[in-house]
């Protein structure tokens, strides 16, 4: 198995965590970025305090090539359209889109000296699907939409793009959805597979998206929603 080099950034809890957990245990080379940092010693592993919205995370001076970055933070403040205020809406993007576009400009040297890299984005189910709620995420995903695509047509042939569009996922940041066994069972009736998917789901996922097996994949939102976008 060749070993690879992958940066996460926001690998401190959620779907970034299972999928360093997930690398880390196929042997690869793992840069975890996020704003606390992770105290788990393990090899192959280098863990960085930084903030990648506030600044551009160039990791430049931590490795001479990235066969794979994943950008994982993301939000969920859900509010009725007229409730929005200015303040969260550019959280939203900022979180969401730009410190993603940032990240990536700052790395782009690194993955264009890998013979295969591949980058992995995330959106939602809420931008193919209308859920009440959710205009200030559903448009910064959105945008993310529109960023891998442009991005795979722009970094086509060296690098691959793709994003993951996931339904409601058992993280941290969705605590306040699940905090209890009728807000689970309610958002599980929500879905055709009744369905809350784990973290380890949707890190699955990414983790293929950065081998070779998926070397013929490039500009795709992948869903993975428990059938809520397509089946009812």
């Amino acid at each position: 198995m060749e070993t690879k080099t992958i940066a996460i950034i926001g690998d401190s809890g959620g779907i970034g965590a299972a999928l360093r957990q997930r690398l880390l245990a196929a042997g690869h080379r793992v840069i975890g970025v996020s704003r606390s940092g992770v105290a788990e010693p393990a090899e192959g592993y280098l863990s960085l305090v930084f903030d990648a919205v506030a600044a551009p995370c160039d990791l430049a001076g931590f490795t001479d090539v990235l066969d794979g970055l994943i950008y994982c933070p993301g939000t969920i403040a859900l509010k009725p359209f007229r409730g929005i205020r200015r303040e969260q809406w550019v959280q939203d993007w900022d979180i969401n889109v730009w410190g993603a576009v940032q990240t990536l400009q700052a790395n782009e040297p690194l993955l264009k000296r890998s013979t295969g890299a591949s980058v992995v984005l995330f959106s939602t189910v809420a931008v193919g699907t209308g859920l009440s709620f959710h205009a200030s995420i559903a448009a910064a995903k959105g945008a993310i939409e529109g960023l891998t695509r442009s991005l795979a047509a722009e970094w086509a042939p060296a690098i691959r793009v793709n994003a993951i569009a996931p339904s409601l996922t058992d993280t941290p940041l969705a605590s306040a959805l699940l905090g209890s066994d009728t807000k689970r069972a309610a958002a599980e009736e929500r879905t055709p597979l009744r369905r809350v998917h784990a973290a380890d789901d949707v890190a699955s996922l990414a983790a293929w998206l950065l081998t070779d097996s998926a070397a013929g994949m490039t500009g795709r939102i992948l869903p993975l929603d428990a059938g809520l976008g397509t089946v009812r």
